[in-house]
């Protein structure tokens, strides 16, 4: 197979498997892996092991963009700018519309924000990229929790109402909702034995959650009211 006299794989195997190099993709590997922890810790489907993928990858095709470039050609960031392209296609595909509800946004932004700390790893930048990964792990973790005790973000959670007369169940959870101005849709309902249970999902405020759930434990019609968080929110 012909190959043009420009490329060196002398050339290539010096610069790809250097002290340096090796420094470059661990770090990386690592950065992605704190931020993939967080995900993983929140059950999300980008967790470790993608993340870790992701800044790898990031941070080797920005090394591999100067190599392939050669030494003439002033373009050596042509590879490395369609890493950018590349995460907007997997974080597209992590979105999810479903109704009036998107899904996946956070989880999107930080596979955005990974990619870019895997490049800063393949150009050397170490401590941007750790200080980037500090700033990525502190907003997931506590800059959620914090709006959260502020009231501030509204959330989904998972209702599960259980009773045994199904038409007096829907009229109290309707008569709760419509004091909370909420509107109810139904997810599933289905009937076990004598036991009716009826799921659906509420876009709420934390103060609002524990409200509805207040007022749903403390109506004759319901036997037991369970809430989950909807771990798909992110």
């Amino acid at each position: 197979m012909y190959l043009p006299n420009t490329f060196n794989f002398n050339q290539i195997d010096q610069a790809l498997f250097s002290t340096g190099t090796a420094t470059r993709l661990l770090l990386a590997t690592v950065l992605g892996g704190v931020v993939g922890l967080e995900r993983a810790s929140r059950r999300k489907s980008s967790g470790l092991r993608t993340n870790m993928l992701i800044c790898l990858g990031a941070a080797f095709f920005t090394m591999l963009s100067v190599v392939l470039a050669g030494e003439g050609n002033p373009n050596k960031g042509q590879v490395a700018s369609n890493i950018v392209q590349g995460i907007g296609f997997l974080g597209a595909g992590i979105i999810l519309h479903t109704g009036s509800r998107v899904l996946g946004l956070t989880s999107a932004a930080t596979v955005w924000v990974v990619a870019s700390i895997g490049m800063a790893c393949g150009v050397g930048l170490y401590l941007p990229a750790i200080l980037a990964t500090v700033i990525v792990f502190v907003s997931l973790h506590f800059i959620g929790s914090l709006e959260t005790r502020l009231d501030w973000q509204p959330y989904p959670l998972v209702y599960e109402v259980r009773g045994t007369d199904l038409n007096q169940m829907y009229i109290a959870i309707l008569s709760v909702l419509d004091r909370a101005e909420l509107r109810l849709s139904i997810l599933e309902r289905d009937s076990i034995a004598s036991l009716e249970r009826i799921v659906f999902i509420i876009n709420a405020t934390h103060r609002k959650h524990q409200s509805l759930l207040a007022e749903l434990k403390a109506s004759a019609a319901t036997d037991q009211v369970v809430a989950l968080r909807d771990i798909e929110e992110e």
